[in-house]
């Protein structure tokens, strides 16, 4: 195989980087954005040249106007869209906020409607399925102090 065509096959995936937040009740931080139906996690796409963490941090500071400590990752995700082609998607613990740092969440308004704290009882009802499912192992990852490797938000049979 020629290294040009050893080049086309290698993947090229979107890469994305989001953040867990908790409040004191456990309950995970959600926001609406203003361009889609469903709610999300604080987050976005990682530019060019920028690690994961970066992103996260540079995604919950310009969605947020907040710059708390991020801590280690919770769950890498392969999770290819038809639409968007090979994902990888990042989740990072952001830690429980204290009230007054939640209180000092400024919304980036051009692309935010709502930040809210909800019960992870709740997810499956706010977020698109493959997020409910991802934003769910990382809570459970939170809890056991690991990582996990998932795909479409589940781990792999073995």
């Amino acid at each position: 195989m020629s290294e040009n065509e050893q080049e086309q096959r290698m993947a090229r995936p979107r890469m994305a980087s989001g953040a867990v937040f908790f409040d004191a009740e456990g309950r995970v931080l959600l926001v609406r954005p203003s361009y889609k139906p469903m709610w999300e996690i604080p987050g976005g796409y990682i530019e060019t040249g920028e690690s994961p963490l970066a992103a996260c941090r540079r995604e919950v500071e310009e969605e947020l106007g907040i710059t708390p400590t991020i801590g280690p990752l919770l769950v890498t995700d392969w999770a290819p869209s038809p639409a968007e082609g090979d994902k990888v998607l990042y989740v990072f613990d952001g830690g429980e906020l204290s009230a007054d740092e939640a209180a000092s969440i400024k919304l980036a308004s051009d692309e935010l409607l709502a930040a809210q704290f909800h019960p992870v009882a709740a997810l499956d009802q706010l977020l698109i399925p493959r997020l409910a499912r991802r934003v769910k192992q990382a809570v459970a990852a939170r809890s056991h102090g690991r990582t996990v490797y998932l795909e479409h938000g589940e781990q792999p049979s073995a």
